[in-house]
């Protein structure tokens, strides 16, 4: 695409970003390449306060958006990330985290960014004014209203990200919008709309900074609540843990003890037994089961080990 071409000049005079929020001036840094480097450490750390605040504003939307994606999960869904540059980066992060962490299908949680894939570690950003590609890839991978689809442009206009929302929206997906700019700014009709507004950055436009912070912030929210509803995790334990290094390994004997009050070895003979499952283990022993009718009884209690137990009738571990 020619950047200077006729037609590309007009369609930038129509948008004026130079409006948004995320592109303002920050007044706090104004001098920012003559201050000394410890103010400037000083800046930094005052304003990165905002992310917090801004994501606890937020909380009505990032609850709605937790419940609501773990619904369309349980029926058979799948998640998906979309965005350009630093948004599309942290959303490919998030993504990469399910399965390790809560040994999640690969299919499940999905991210799309622009320029693909080799753009999380290469700048692709001439790729985020393609609104026909995040179309394109949403129907390869064969996107449909069973789907969820979680847009994050900081500044609420990326060409790439807004297509792809109003594509899922005419598909009938669950549609959910993370952005930096108030509604006054840019507004949008989608089903959730999760505001994080962190003010001005400190080098003016650059939103791998506060905003990215706060986007992350809310991720790490997003996913883990919609992990928990699905039964991923046990109190705070990561009973779903997809034991892959000897980290992961120790982790789930550790839970294994804790959860069991078992030793070393006979942690490490229960989850040869469940062939690496924490869960399957926890019930092997408690119950008594064989591997075949943990994942029975798992299955019948939408893999909730709490559901299992309190089935199996072992509430003391409830407390």
């Amino acid at each position: 695409m020619d950047l200077y071409s006729t037609s590309n000049l007009e369609k930038a005079k129509q948008i004026n970003r130079g409006d948004l929020l995320t592109e303002q001036n920050n007044a706090q840094s104004i001098n920012l390449d003559s201050i000394s480097t410890s103010k400037l450490v000083d800046i930094f750390v005052e304003e990165d306060i905002k992310p917090q605040k801004a994501v606890s504003q937020a909380k009505e939307a990032i609850t709605k958006a937790i419940d609501q994606i773990s619904q369309k999960l349980k029926l058979g869904g799948r998640l998906f990330y979309i965005g350009a540059g630093t948004s599309g980066r942290l959303g490919v992060l998030d993504a990469a985290e399910c399965p390790p962490t809560f040994c999640t299908p690969p299919d499940l949680v999905q991210a799309l960014i622009a320029g693909g894939l080799s753009a999380f570690h290469k700048s692709s950003e001439n790729m985020e004014d393609n609104i026909l590609a995040s179309i394109s890839e949403l129907k390869e991978r064969e996107f449909s209203k069973r789907d969820c689809i979680v847009g994050i442009t900081a500044g609420g206009t990326t060409p790439y990200v807004v297509s792809a929302l109003d594509f899922s929206k005419k598909l009938g997906a669950l549609i959910v919008l993370i952005t930096c700019v108030p509604d006054t700014d840019v507004d949008h009709d989608y089903d959730i709309i999760i505001r994080l507004i962190t003010g001005p950055e400190l080098i003016s436009g650059s939103t791998r900074l506060k905003a990215a912070t706060a986007t992350k912030m809310t991720l790490n929210i997003i996913s883990t609540g919609v992990m928990v509803k699905l039964g991923k995790i046990y109190k705070n334990k990561m009973v779903d843990v997809a034991i892959t290094n000897n980290k992961l390994l120790d982790r789930s004997i550790r839970i294994l003890k804790d959860i069991l009050g078992i030793n070393f070895d006979e942690s490490v003979r229960l989850l040869k037994l469940s062939k690496g499952s924490t869960k399957r283990a926890i019930l092997m022993k408690l119950a008594k089961l064989t591997y075949t009718e943990a994942i029975n009884v798992l299955d019948e209690n939408d893999q909730s080990l709490r559901k299992c137990l309190n089935a199996l009738a072992f509430k003391k571990l409830l407390d």
